[in-house]
């Protein structure tokens, strides 16, 4: 385990040219986001288990130290959530108190961003092992809470399942619990009925990742405006935006958040995300979730997964906080940051 290293977001000239040239040949402008906007933030690179780790860190104003990692999936990055950094870090610039401000830990998902490619694939189970060492051992947080949506939610609840000594609870804009037991709830069943005909409709996707993750990483690495096409249809079909992308993300944002991806090359290797979680389902790594520690469920009414019913999820988790959110939909942190950070901060008042 080594000390966190200092890090600065420094894309290669003849990346940037690639990327480019490449856009220019579709007849596209080329908009790179600058790196001075991902650098107004700490960050820093530290290796947890042999792989390294990319991370924001930011240092709450509370008098105490309050630890909270946040977890992006994909085809989402840590940019997604900039927004929420001086939200819930300084609630005192916001008319909040300052002993509720939160130390901030946004890392890169390993093979995601600058973080580095992990040598096979790993799940959100694995994941959440590294997320305990890089908290606890590299960063010294004896307790912490966490929160994610997307691959980001499976991975925080892995975090409150597996790590509840450290973890002192978990907060999720989605939320999936298993479909692996028998069930005559008939609420239950009309869910996984709902469910299983979205992933019908929407999950083509997510068979290729897993299954045949080489061959679409082969195309998406090759081809800077494929990757775009491959992500962007997911932020104009999964968020609130009612057919019109625009309404809900910025040029900027779509760009930056690409750029996670095409810095460093790593449109294939996150793919694998999905393989390893694919590969600790098969192997029942799934079967035994029960979480204990308190839980916020955040529902965000354009969530394109159905929610689950609250008696369900209870099953499973240790519900302490069901919010109906007022807009939104699964880039949470991105589309409606006040009310995240606001649900956020609120449930973690009473745990952390």
């Amino acid at each position: 385990m080594s000390k966190p290293r200092p890090f600065a977001i420094a894309v290669p000239q003849e990346q940037l040219e690639w990327i480019r040239s490449s856009i220019r040949t579709a007849h596209l402008p080329p908009a790179p986001a600058d790196d001075e906007e991902w650098n107004a933030y700490p960050q820093f690179i530290a290796d947890v288990d042999g792989i390294a780790i990319h991370f924001f860190h930011l240092r709450g104003s509370a008098s105490r130290p309050r630890g909270l990692i946040l977890t992006h999936g994909w085809p989402g990055s840590a940019y997604e959530f900039v927004q929420l950094f001086e939200r819930l870090c300084f609630p005192e610039r916001f008319g909040g108190n300052r002993d509720d401000g939160f130390d901030l830990v946004v890392p890169s998902l390993p093979g995601v961003g600058f973080s580095a490619n992990p040598a096979h694939p790993v799940g959100p189970r694995h994941i959440a092992g590294l997320w305990r060492k890089l908290m606890c051992d590299t960063l010294g947080y004896a307790r912490f809470a966490a929160q994610g949506g997307d691959l980001g939610s499976s991975v925080s609840t892995w975090l409150g399942a597996d790590h509840a000594d450290v973890v002192a609870a978990i907060h999720l804009n989605l939320c999936v619990p298993p479909m692996t037991h028998p069930t005559d709830d008939p609420q239950e069943l009309e869910w996984r009925a709902a469910y299983l005909a979205v992933q019908q409709r929407e999950s083509a996707y997510m068979a290729e990742h897993i299954t045949k993750p080489q061959t679409v990483a082969s195309v998406l690495s090759a081809n800077p405006v494929a990757l775009a096409a491959w992500v962007t249809e997911k932020f104009q079909c999964w968020g609130d935006t009612q057919g019109n992308i625009e309404s809900r993300f910025s040029n900027d944002q779509l760009i930056a958040n690409l750029m996670f991806y095409l810095a460093e090359n790593k449109a294939g290797p996150a793919i694998w995300l999905y393989r390893g979680a694919a590969e600790e389902r098969a192997r029942g790594r799934f079967d035994d979730l029960l979480v204990s520690v308190p839980t916020a469920i955040a529902l965000f009414p354009k969530e394109f997964l159905p929610p689950p019913p609250r008696s369900v999820v209870e099953r499973y988790y240790n519900v302490q906080s069901w919010s109906r959110m007022a807009a939104g939909g699964h880039f949470a942190a991105l589309e409606e940051p006040l009310a995240l950070a606001a649900d956020i901060r609120q449930f973690l008042s009473d745990w952390l």
